[in-house]
């Protein structure tokens, strides 16, 4: 099989660091810690139970008894619980309800907590949809975005538009802003300017999807226009072919994680950032024996197989 993996790093004011965790509809607090587990596992392949309780201050099997549902958390594991999670504020008490109505044996107080506890669940389930599919549809909203990091959060629309790159219209930028307040990636502070803030999305399903696939195709194309626009030391963009079989392919797939990890950390600690770089990675089949499968013809093989 052959395989064409692209790298494009290049300099270009937009785009942005990671910016949210969509979380299911989470009913115990055990599926928090056992999603948290998975996600570093898929990131980093060595990551282990042992790794894990250090930071919560659990041996690894009382760990993994905990994630098996069969062990509760005890009481002075909880602030760290929270702390690797990033829980906080009403997030951090619903986490705080299910665990009290996981851990009580009182079958009305227990009713009484989860109510409490999807309460506050559906208050940040209003009708943000809209408003987050189009975040995650156009690539110069998280533009916007990460360009409110560098500035200081200072709302000036007309200096927005033009330092995005390619520049957008004052009306996308105004929009991007508002956007955003709206789904809590950013804050009015009292001053006027906007304070970068973590949020949780609830748009899931074919829809998240769909506008996923399009924003990735917006910024490869624009790492393409970056050929013709970045200047050559203001970009790195380079190519290879490979002929690969499954088991290379899955370890190339594993060591692709594991470099945006590191590149997530390194970038965390970056100090006096001055710019916004898109860094894209694509790895996909552009030879095969007896063909590359495609997307229609894999639906077209489900569909048979009813």
């Amino acid at each position: 099989m052959f395989l064409y993996l692209q790298s494009l790093f290049y300099l270009c004011k937009y785009t942005g660091k990671k910016i949210m965790v969509t979380f299911s509809d989470i009913s115990d607090y055990r599926d928090f810690l056992k999603e948290y587990y998975d996600r570093r596992k898929a990131e980093m392949p060595f990551y282990s139970y042992r790794m894990m309780g250090d930071k919560l201050g659990l041996d690894s099997s009382y760990l993994y008894r905990v994630l098996q549902k069969k062990q509760h958390l005890p009481a002075h594991a909880l602030p760290a619980a929270k702390e690797i999670l990033h829980l906080s504020g009403r997030e951090a008490e619903y986490f705080d309800l299910l665990f009290s109505a996981a851990a009580t044996k009182d079958k009305n107080k227990r009713e009484e907590l989860m109510a409490k506890a999807l309460d506050l669940r559906d208050v940040d389930r209003h009708s943000l949809q809209a408003a987050e599919l189009k975040l995650l549809e156009n690539w110069w909203i998280p533009a916007v975005r990460a360009y409110l990091e560098l500035n200081g959060g200072v709302v000036n629309v007309k200096q927005i538009s033009r330092d995005i790159c390619p520049p957008i219209t004052e009306e996308q930028a105004k929009e991007a802003i508002d956007t955003l307040l709206e789904v809590g990636l950013v804050k009015k502070m009292a001053s006027g300017k906007l304070a970068l803030t973590d949020a949780h999305l609830t748009v899931g399903g074919p829809e998240k999807k769909q506008a996923v696939r399009h924003f990735q195709k917006e910024v490869l194309s624009l790492a393409s226009n970056a050929l013709d626009n970045i200047p050559v030391d203001e970009r790195n963009i380079s190519t290879l072919t490979l002929s690969v079989d499954q088991t290379c392919f899955d370890d190339l797939g594993e060591m692709l994680r594991e470099f945006r990890r590191l590149v997530q950390k390194r970038v965390d600690g970056a100090k006096n950032s001055d710019r916004v770089m898109q860094l894209s990675m694509a790895f996909y089949p552009i030879a095969r024996k007896g063909g590359v499968r495609t997307v229609d013809a894999v639906e077209g093989d489900k569909r048979e197989s009813k």
